[in-house]
């Protein structure tokens, strides 16, 4: 079944993981979870597939990892802040 979350809700989904974790067993249980970026989508399993992690601790590092493999205007506009003005 697919499911289909924004990016800010994706704690949820890791949460329910059992950890530690390796990125093969994080795409057999929610590899098909696609989440909503600012521009475009993308599954959980195909940001997963280009970590060169061995294994994830907890669900904070596992989010982290997705965070940091997902591309640069992902969330938005780069050097953009609601804060500036």
């Amino acid at each position: 079944m697919e499911t289909e979350i924004r990016l800010n809700r994706i704690d949820a989904v890791l949460e329910e993981l059992d950890y530690p974790v390796t990125p093969p067993a994080v795409a057999d249980a929610c590899g098909d979870v696609v989440v909503r970026l600012a521009e475009g989508t993308v599954t959980v399993g195909d940001v997963v597939a280009e970590s060169n992690a061995e294994e994830f601790d907890s669900s904070e590092d596992l989010e982290m990892e997705i965070m940091n493999l997902l591309p640069r205007d992902a969330v938005g506009e780069p050097f953009q802040s609601d804060g500036d003005a």
